[in-house]
């Protein structure tokens, strides 16, 4: 499967809400697998169709991947939601978060410590999800993304002033 190129920050995509997908074709299993692919060799541990320019409401991760010492050889365990919707949430936590969009920023950002999600999943039946810590992390940052709203966004001001910085640095190299 072909590794899909990851639009990187300013690109304008990545600020656009995407649409619901209504109909689950070939061609919808095909980007999750490449998406799940592409994730997988950028050592990611989430990523939203818009980030490889899909306006589509489809997210992949696999926040146990995050602890890989070797990620290739560790089994592998992707959630994939269609249409995913954040229906409660509950609990503060602040921590470190980086994205596969921002390549060399990373930032302090406060999320919901745990979450309740509901969306389809791959064979179009309704599912919901719980997740607690840093998966509940990684689903919020991912629906974030289907929103047009990126994790800088989240950030208090001085620390996205900081990213901001770090990212333009990062570019003229």
């Amino acid at each position: 499967m072909p590794i899909l190129p990851i639009k990187k920050y300013p690109d304008p995509i990545l600020y656009k809400k995407a649409k619901e997908v209504n109909k689950i074709r070939k061609k919808t299993v095909d980007l999750i697998t490449n998406m799940l692919e592409t994730m997988y060799a950028a050592k990611g541990v989430g990523l939203a169709a818009n980030q490889v320019g899909v306006l589509q409401r489809i997210i992949v991760a696999d926040p146990d991947s995050a602890n890989a010492n070797d990620r290739d050889k560790k089994p592998r365990n992707p959630m994939v939601l269609l249409n995913p919707e954040i229906i409660s949430q509950e609990g503060e936590n602040v921590a470190e978060e980086g994205c596969l969009s921002f390549p060399q920023v990373i930032g302090m950002v406060k999320r919901a410590q745990q979450v309740r999600i509901k969306g389809l999943n791959l064979m179009g039946e309704s599912i919901e999800i719980e997740a607690a810590g840093f998966p509940a992390r990684v689903l919020q940052h991912e629906i974030d993304h289907l929103n047009g709203i990126v994790f800088i966004d989240r950030m208090d001001k001085e620390t996205r002033e900081t990213a901001r910085k770090q990212m333009e640095i990062a570019r003229k190299r």
